[in-house]
């Protein structure tokens, strides 16, 4: 590839989503892009470079941002971040929402839902607590086709064997053929998938009481983490309680947020006391 064609694509890549594609990066450039190529019927990413700079088509550019920013998830992905919400934020939350009887987790870069659904499936665990409270998880990725398959809800059975426990995937799961479980609707119906991007107004979906944005900012340079930290907090209730992954920090990116001190990864607003 063209030192000027990677050049293009890494320039889209990063002004639509954030994500920083560095040179030895332009084989899983190449792997991920391939397929838009031959799905619009050009002869390599030099032509499609060459189409770009010719007229930049919205489903084009859309297809590219979508192709390089699909990321794997998993269900209780790393398993402390999720018993913290249940051990320790959900316990909090029943006691400071108690008037209101409401709380709001916002899913970041869901991907293909399994985060939101395993928040999903904690709160079902502790319905008896959560009788007469209104609980919405709202789940947003910029990929139109992640979204459209967490609605659904249908997943492989290797997928449900990376972290979900035996017991949650047959209580809240059917199969579906051979390999294919789906998640049955009574938890689907808890969570509300979008498609939303980090770099655009997150304001739309309102403020939250708990915000996953895990393993994404990994992704970004220095200032887009800044940038996206901010805009979370803005959106985030002063009390709310912010969750990173296990190898990001806003130590060094932003003053916004302090760790919260009772486990690694979780973080509140500078100001709460």
């Amino acid at each position: 590839m063209k030192a000027e064609d990677f050049g293009l694509f890494a320039t889209l890549v990063k002004q639509r989503s954030g994500l920083v594609l560095t040179p030895e990066k332009a084989y899983l450039l190449e792997s991920r892009l391939m397929p838009v190529v031959r799905k619009y019927n050009m002869k390599s990413l030099e032509d499609m470079a060459a189409s770009i700079r010719n007229k930049r088509d919205e489903t084009v550019l859309n297809d590219i941002t979508e192709a390089m920013t699909t990321n794997e998830s998993f269900f209780f992905r790393d398993q402390k971040p999720f018993t913290a919400f249940q051990k320790i934020l959900l316990p909090e939350l029943l006691k400071s929402r108690a008037a209101a009887k409401q709380i709001r987790i916002w899913s970041a870069a869901a991907s293909s839902g399994q985060e939101a659904y395993s928040l999903a499936m904690i709160c079902a665990e502790e319905a008896s607590k959560l009788h007469g409270w209104r609980v919405e998880i709202i789940g947003t990725d910029l990929s139109r086709e992640m979204v459209d398959r967490a609605k659904v809800g249908v997943y492989t059975q290797f997928e449900v064997q990376r972290g979900l426990p035996i017991a949650l995937l047959m209580k809240y799961f059917q199969q579906q053929g051979a390999d294919r479980w789906q998640i049955k609707e009574n938890i689907r119906s808890m969570v509300q998938f979008r498609e939303g991007n980090l770099l655009q107004d997150l304001g739309v979906n309102g403020s939250f009481d708990i915000v996953f944005c895990r393993n994404v900012l990994i992704y970004f340079d220095l200032p887009t983490k800044a940038k996206v930290l901010e805009a979370i907090g803005k959106i985030m209730l002063p009390d709310g309680v912010l969750l990173l992954g296990g190898a990001e920090t806003v130590l060094g990116v932003t003053d916004k947020f302090k760790p919260m001190g009772i486990e690694h990864g979780l973080y509140v607003h500078a100001a709460r006391s």
